[in-house]
């Protein structure tokens, strides 16, 4: 039935959605996904005729199931809207945001650009939301069930305005977000992304001495909740490295390894890119790097820091290799759209059958297990 899915999308539906610009393209499926999410039962309904449990993926992580290591990562549902659907399909957690604590309508659009043959998108959507209270307020109206038995990364971001773009203006943000995100139900996780490679101002807390700073106000808001760092991906593995020594300095549980590339020099593009279009690279070309540093990362610090790998999962494979290189979990976001909403299942299934071909009973032997 996968098989069958992943088919009609190839051959049907993604011919569709591809033929139409990409702005418009995503606005539609997300109205989409959030208008089924409404329906009740819908989402329970999907979730019946679209997963199978895998208890070797299934793991329990700080009072928090997770059905699989593959989630949503940041950036698809900015505003908080399709978590029960993304449950559905199932990921085994979702990212929601990056919020801001104030409304954003973001960049100028076009927000989006394909690259088909480089299995990249251009992103340039400048952190638009409606702004961290709002998106709560939505994640809340979502079921006691999915708020209890789906864990939600809630991605918070300074707003991309030129008054939050000083650097104590910047952390009042954050801090603003972290308290409204401590008081909900809805929300098991923070990340602080310090890495948007679209905002005002750039990425100001990429210093050492900022970070310490932003970490050290975070800290007294004494949120009570996992911390996760979204990291760049273009900072070489000497300067992450004094980053992720500030980090295990606070109240940081974890870094989310990458966030997209602007490095668009170092790019193997397998057709051209207009100079005009803006933003950072998402997809294959940030495999390699962003699991080098997961890997750098698991070496250095894999014993104080849990590690989301992101970039570039386009397959099992890609997943799989994330996860034995120090990832605890991983997320993605242009591999579900090139690939359509089966996705999910299909790296869920080839996990399973990447752990049996090495001889692994769950997904926890083999976190890291390119070290051994």
């Amino acid at each position: 039935m996968t098989k069958l899915r992943s088919m009609l999308y190839k051959h049907i539906a993604k011919p569709v959605f591809f033929a139409l610009p990409p702005d418009f393209a995503h606005a539609r499926t997300m109205d989409g996904l959030w208008g089924v999410g409404k329906i009740p039962g819908a989402a329970t309904a999907v979730r019946k005729v679209s997963i199978r449990r895998h208890t070797e993926l299934e793991s329990t992580w700080n009072d928090m199931h997770f059905t699989s290591p593959v989630g949503l990562s940041a950036g698809l549902d900015k505003n908080g809207r399709i978590v029960p659907m993304m449950q559905a399909l199932g990921f085994g957690f979702s990212e929601v945001g990056s919020v801001t604590a104030e409304p954003c309508a973001g960049n100028e659009k076009p927000w989006f650009y394909r690259l088909p043959k480089t299995e990249s998108l251009v992103v340039h959507v400048g952190l638009a939301n409606i702004g961290v209270k709002k998106i709560l307020a939505r994640l809340e109206r979502n079921s006691k069930k999915v708020q209890s038995e789906y864990p939600t990364i809630l991605s918070i971001a300074r707003t991309n305005s030129q008054t939050a773009s000083g650097v104590e203006e910047g952390i009042a943000d954050y801090v603003a977000s972290a308290k409204a995100a401590k008081k909900s139900e809805a929300v098991q996780m923070i990340e602080l992304n310090i890495s948007c490679p679209n905002a005002y101002g750039g990425e100001t807390y990429t210093t050492p001495e900022l970070l310490e700073k932003l970490l050290a106000a975070v800290d007294a808001v004494k949120v009570g909740k996992p911390i996760f760092i979204k990291m760049p991906l273009d900072l070489s593995w000497a300067r992450t490295k004094k980053l992720l020594e500030v980090a295990v300095r606070h109240t940081v549980t974890g870094v989310t390894i990458a966030n997209l590339t602007k490095r668009r020099d170092l790019v193997d593009f397998k057709e051209s890119l207009p100079d005009e279009v803006l933003g950072g690279i998402s997809g294959a070309p940030l495999r390699e790097r962003s699991t080098e540093l997961v890997a750098q990362t698991y070496k250095h610090f894999g014993n104080k820091l849990i590690i989301i790998g992101v970039g570039g999962i386009l397959s099992a494979e890609d997943a799989y290799e994330k996860i034995k290189a120090g990832a605890t979990y991983v997320g993605l976001v242009t591999g579900l759209i090139f690939n359509g909403p089966q996705f999910v299942e299909e790296v869920n299934r080839g996990l399973v059958r990447l752990l049996k071909s090495e001889g692994y009973q769950h997904i926890s032997e083999a976190i890291g297990a390119a070290h051994r």
